[in-house]
């Protein structure tokens, strides 16, 4: 950060904190600080180079509610996801290797926050705060809770059971299996999701390859024969075999009802 604030600067600061605004775009400040279109510009230009605003997108800048003392400021994850998704009119929930450790699946403190939405796909970076932005269709967002900031904001996660599913379907991009196995016998051993709740939750995101594999899984964990047709009944007959753990050869023990090659050992 600038070791000291210019007046422009000072007059920024000043006037959006006293009007309570944590954001500002091309053209707010021309009249009210009696700036040229250029001149307010090179003031936003100065402002991110030197960590007192950060950029959400050309024109768009968030700001702090008050100035820090010493360093750069940067706004946290759930701020800069908001109002990401907010000037596009979006809705999102996190997802991925945030709310796997959200929910104690595992300890690894991502260093990015992933995120399914339906507006924005890519990476993108607000002041410090690195996004990875997985674009889906509406209907593959839901099934989430909301998480309250210490600061009051609201931050959207899958749930529990949701981001479970999103381990076996997305475990190309997550990297999630076969812990993703583990994860759910543990869930259903220690009661914190419910078979019933799971299968319904698989049928509604997941494709024909995750209801395959937790139609596999569920079967080895003794599921009810109701619950087990449930999934059966969405699958067309096939003699296409998918392996149990995509990254190793396919080859094992294949269990023919759901058409999956136990490979874990191979």
């Amino acid at each position: 950060m600038k070791a000291k604030l210019g007046k422009q600067e000072m007059q920024m600061l000043a006037y959006l904190q006293m009007r309570k605004r944590q954001t500002v775009k091309t053209g707010d400040l021309t009249e009210a600080l009696q700036l040229s279109r250029e001149q307010e510009r090179e003031l936003f230009r100065r402002m991110a180079r030197g960590g007192l605003i950060a950029r959400v997108r050309p024109g768009f800048y968030l700001v702090p509610e008050r100035l820090p003392l010493g360093g750069s400021w940067t706004p946290d994850e759930t701020l800069a996801l908001n109002t990401l998704m907010g000037d596009r009119q979006g809705r999102y929930q996190i997802c991925g290797p945030n709310a796997f450790n959200r929910y104690g699946f595992d300890d690894q403190i991502p260093n990015r926050v992933y995120a399914y939405n339906n507006r924005i796909s890519g990476d993108r970076t607000i002041g410090a705060i690195e996004l990875t932005l997985i674009k889906v269709a509406d209907g593959r967002l839901g099934d989430t809770e909301e998480m309250i900031t210490a600061d009051g904001r609201i931050a959207v996660y899958g749930s529990r059971v949701r981001t479970l599913v999103d381990a076996v379907y997305d475990w190309s991009r997550f990297n999630s299996l076969p812990r993703a196995y583990d994860w759910i016998r543990g869930e259903l051993a220690a009661g914190r999701i419910g078979a019933a709740e799971l299968v319904d939750v698989t049928l509604r995101y997941g494709d024909k390859g995750t209801i395959r594999r937790i139609g596999a899984l569920l079967g080895m964990q003794g599921l009810k024969p109701d619950l087990m047709q449930k999934l059966e009944k969405t699958l067309d007959p096939s003699k296409g075999l998918i392996p149990w753990i995509p990254t190793k050869p396919k080859r094992g023990k294949i269990n023919r009802r759901w058409g999956v090659v136990l490979n874990e050992n191979s």
